[in-house]
C-alpha cells in the first residue's frame, strides 16, 4: 500500500519502521524542528530523524491544514494515512475522502487526551494498551478498529510503559490496514459513558505528599511521573527526584521519614525507594544515595514547593 505517515514523537517510530519495510511510505509529515537542550539547537522530531535515515521524504509544515500543504499531502494519492502522536489537529478539508487511522496509547474510551500512558500509570491501573481509531472532530472519539492490551508492572515507569506500548503499534496497525484492503474493516462506536480524560501533565503536579496519600497511590504517582515532569520531594533540606519506588507488603503507615533501608512510610503503608536523583545530580540507587549522605537517615520526606508556589 502507498502510505502517508503523520507523526512526531518516538511512540510512532516502531510503526514507521514496520510500514517502511512492508509498504511504500511515500512521505512522512512531522512537526517543524524545535530548539532543544541548553544550547537551544534546532532539533528534528524522532520521527523526522528516523524517516530521513530510511530515505523517506519528510515535510515539516507549521500548519498542515494550510491550503498549499493540504494540496501537497493529498496529492501523494496514498491508500492510507497513519497518524501517531503528530501534534496538530487535522481539518475536515484535509481528511475529506481519505482513509486515515490513528494509533492512541490507551484502551479507548478510557484516557482520551494528551497524556494517556502517564495518567494510566499514575492512576495505578493494572493494564493499559493501544487503540487504532478513525479520526473524528472530537479528540480520540473515532470508531475503534482494533486494540491490544498489556499489564502495567508495579515497578514500571511511564517511560517504560510508553516504549512497550509503542512496540504493539506495528502489529495492530498492520492488522487494520490488511482488513481495510480486504474490505472487511468494521469499527466499533465508543461508549461515551465510559470515556475519561488524560489531561496534559504540568510541573505543578511534580511532587507528592506522603503524609496525605497511601503507599499504593503514592507509588503509582511517582512511577507515573517518570521521566517528565518527575516527582521532586525534599529529604531533610535536600531536593531530590524520586524516580522509581515499590510498595512494601505488610508494612503499616507512619510519618514520612527516610529509613536506613530506603523505606519511607506513607499515610497508610510504606514504600521502598529504588532509584533516586539529587536535583542537578545523576540517577542512583537508594543505597548509593545514602552511602554518601548518611545524615539524611531519619529526616522527613516533604513535598517540594517551588519558589513563589
Amino acid at each position: 500500500m502507498r502510505i502517508v505517515f503523520l507523526g512526531s514523537g518516538a511512540f510512532g517510530v516502531p510503526t514507521l519502521e514496520s510500514l517502511a519495510a512492508r509498504h511504500e511510505v511515500v512521505a512522512v509529515v512531522s512537526q517543524p524542528d524545535k530548539p532543544a537542550g541548553r544550547g537551544k539547537v534546532l532539533t528534528p522530531t524522532p520521527i523526522a530523524v528516523r524517516a530521513a535515515e530510511l530515505g523517506i521524504p519528510v515535510l515539516k509544515p507549521a500548519d498542515i491544514n494550510e491550503a498549499s500543504v493540504r494540496e501537497t499531502v493529498r496529492g501523494f494519492g496514498a491508500d492510507a494515512w497513519v497518524v501517531i502522536a503528530f501534534g496538530q489537529k487535522l481539518s475536515r478539508e484535509l481528511l475529506d475522502g481519505v482513509f486515515a487511522v490513528n494509533l492512541h496509547g490507551s484502551l479507548l474510551p478510557a484516557y482520551r487526551g494528551a497524556a494517556p500512558i502517564q495518567r494510566a500509570v499514575m492512576d495505578g491501573c493494572a493494564e493499559t494498551g493501544v487503540s487504532v481509531i478513525s479520526l473524528a472532530e472530537r479528540m480520540d472519539a473515532g470508531f475503534v478498529f482494533a486494540t491490544r492490551a498489556r499489564a502495567i508492572g508495579a515497578r514500571e515507569t511511564s517511560d517504560e510503559v510508553h516504549d512497550q506500548l509503542a512496540l504493539l503499534g506495528p502489529e495492530v496497525i498492520e492488522d487494520v490496514l490488511a482488513r481495510h484492503a480486504a474490505g472487511t474493516l468494521v469499527g466499533d462506536v465508543q461508549d461515551e459513558s465510559r470515556a475519561t480524560r488524560a489531561r496534559k501533565l504540568s510541573k505543578a503536579e511534580a511532587t507528592v505528599d506522603l503524609a496525605e496519600l497511601d503507599a499504593h497511590t503514592a507509588r503509582a504517582r511517582i512511577n507515573g511521573l517518570n521521566s517528565w515532569p518527575g516527582c521532586t520531594v525534599v529529604i531533610g533540606d535536600l531536593p531530590v527526584k524520586l524516580l522509581r519506588v515499590s510498595e512494601c507488603e505488610g508494612v503499616g503507615g507512619g510519618p514520612p521519614v527516610l529509613g536506613a533501608d530506603g523505606v519511607v512510610h506513607a499515610r497508610a503503608g510504606a514504600m521502598h525507594i529504588l532509584e533516586i536523583q539529587p536535583v542537578g545530580g545523576k540517577p542512583m540507587t537508594i543505597a548509593e544515595f545514602l552511602n554518601g549522605r548518611p545524615r539524611l537517615v531519619g529526616c522527613a520526606v516533604r513535598p517540594f514547593v517551588a519558589a513563589g508556589g
